[in-house]
């Protein structure tokens, strides 16, 4: 659903005028705060673009003549990928700066911890990224909405091509912390529920960004699986991939990995980038849908620069809460709560839907496979999968969430 912005605020503002008193129409003269915090430091490769795409639609926004008369302003926070810092900002954020909202996460450890912040405080917090499914369903709590497609969700898009392959036996190698483990547990059981025959021979889960990969891949090889499943970004896929090729396991074995088409990673692997691997990622060169083509357009002109899945996020996330606004019209926390169940806004890739039943977003992911194309990884054979698609229904929901 589209919103346009001044006819809104045109019509709240002809509402409103007889009864505002003028402290209240400075007041809501006064920006719009969003407290945002994410790992900055520790996740450049994702956030840098997602902070440029957070940034773009802001700008946008504003331009337009902001929510509600008024115009956003974001301040951002750095929580270095430690949850313990994420909750002392959120604080900081509230108490100190009188922010109306929170955004952000990376890590499903962080994201977990201001959720729970949320929750205690009962102020509104819009998840951009961190994928573990707690979010929305065994720790989902009233104040909590989710943009990304989560880990079920981005396993069970890979596991409707796994379940294609002849393969049998299966590897696993995934970071050792939230994101990883719910992931490695979502494909091992719906695989088996889609193939009772295939077996999980072997499960590697090192400590994230501390990867010893010649071990890993030896211990994977061991096992001699016909194919495995990959969880792991950053620099250690990228340390996974150099080892993996050094020793050959990748040779005659299907492998299936969750993130690994998004530029933030593919990229820096340039001709070393797998060939024939089934992903989850953004083909954005090749996206010719008309929201795309707009964003990407408008991303191009500001930053001189092609978006990454990041820069999509976080566009998306700020377009969320602008939307939610909107349609609350007030930043009332326990009515704009309310206005997010069910929203409807449009996304860089289409129209997107915060399911009242679990504040989870339908946004969607692409599903190809990867290829090296002019010394560059690239997806190939891609399709979009529709997030809605990919979750429980409202029925079993509620045996996932708790009451709220």
């Amino acid at each position: 659903m589209k919103i346009d912005r001044r006819q809104f605020v045109s019509g709240a503002a002809i509402g409103a005028a007889a009864l505002a008193t003028p402290s209240l129409l400075r007041a809501q003269g006064a920006p719009i705060k969003i407290g945002e915090i994410n790992s900055y430091t520790s996740q450049p490769a994702f956030l840098k673009p997602y902070r440029q795409g957070w940034e773009l639609a802001q700008e946008q926004i504003n331009a337009a003549g902001g929510v509600l008369g008024r115009k956003i302003e974001t301040l951002f926070r750095d929580d270095a990928g430690k949850p313990e810092d994420s909750v002392r900002l959120a604080g900081e954020l509230i108490n100190a700066e009188k922010v109306d909202l929170l955004s952000g996460g990376f890590l499903s450890n962080v994201g977990l911890a201001i959720a729970d912040y949320a929750l205690q405080n009962k102020r509104l917090y819009v998840a951009s990224e961190p994928l573990s499914d707690a979010i929305v369903w065994a720790k989902g709590n009233r104040y909590t909405f989710r943009l990304r497609p989560s880990t079920y969700m981005q396993a069970a898009m890979l596991v409707e091509e796994a379940a294609k392959l002849p393969a049998k036996k299966w590897a696993i190698v995934a970071p050792n912390y939230e994101y990883g483990q719910s992931a490695a547990k979502w494909f091992k059981e719906l695989l088996k529920k889609a193939r009772p025959d295939v077996e999980f021979v072997a499960e590697q889960f090192p400590a994230l960004g501390r990867i010893d990969a010649g071990a890993t891949v030896q211990a994977i090889e061991a096992a001699k699986p016909d194919a495995i499943f990959n969880v792991t970004f950053a620099a250690d896929l990228a340390n996974f991939v150099r080892q993996g090729n050094t020793r050959g396991l990748f040779e005659g074995r299907a492998v299936a990995s969750m993130l690994t088409g998004e530029p933030e990673y593919l990229d820096p692997l340039g001709a070393e980038a797998p060939v024939g691997w089934i992903v989850t990622g953004y083909p954005q060169a090749d996206i010719q849908t008309p929201d795309h083509v707009k964003f990407r357009e408008a991303y191009r002109a500001k930053y001189n620069d092609y978006p990454r899945l990041g820069s999509v996020v976080g566009f998306d996330t700020m377009n969320a809460i602008a939307a939610g606004i909107a349609k609350a019209g007030t930043t009332e926390n326990e009515k704009l709560v309310d206005a997010l169940k069910g929203l409807k806004f449009t996304s860089a890739f289409g129209p997107v839907e915060f399911r009242a039943s679990d504040h989870q977003a339908t946004l969607g992911a692409y599903v190809g496979k990867t290829a090296v194309k002019n010394g560059k990884g690239v997806m190939v054979d891609w399709r979009y999968a529709d997030g809605a698609k990919y979750l429980p229904s409202d029925a079993e929901v509620k045996a996932l969430r708790p009451a709220g």
